[in-house]
């Protein structure tokens, strides 16, 4: 019991510590590339923390290898599922943040192009759909 406490308390403080220096670090006057790269090394190590502690938990506290991996198996499915949803949806802002104000821009100066332009910014958030997509698939399938 305290030390599934301590999973749960581990991975938070160090990202507590991490924001924590990253302020400090650019409140000295060194570079924002600097805490920001320390900030992803910080969540790297945050997420391999949070991948690798329950792998090893659930090998060394399940007797039988099957039954071991079942939850090990759901949650690396639910964790697909979110990764396609999460990534899609970035990319598909990115392509709307490009795409509408070209839009607006080209109906701005002939409001005939209104509906030429509008197509490709339905294109960039159907790349949002498509991630939802995948992901219901991932956890239907």
């Amino acid at each position: 019991m305290i030390f599934n406490s301590i999973l749960l308390i581990v991975p938070v403080v160090f990202l507590i510590l991490s924001v924590v220096l990253a302020t400090k670090t650019f409140a000295k006057g060194r570079s924002a590339k600097r805490s920001m790269l320390l900030q992803f090394l910080s969540f790297g190590a945050v997420a391999a923390f949070c991948l690798v502690c329950p792998l090893a938990v659930g090998a060394v506290g399940e007797a039988d290898a099957a039954s071991a991996l079942d939850p090990i198996a759901k949650g690396l499915q639910y964790l697909g599922a979110g990764l396609s949803t999460g990534i899609a949806c970035i990319g598909g802002g990115i392509a709307v943040g490009h795409g509408a104000p070209a839009a607006i821009g080209a109906a701005a100066e002939d409001p005939k192009n209104f509906g030429k332009a509008i197509i490709f910014v339905a294109l960039g958030e159907g790349i949002a759909l498509y991630g939802m997509l995948i992901s219901i698939l991932i956890l239907n399938g």
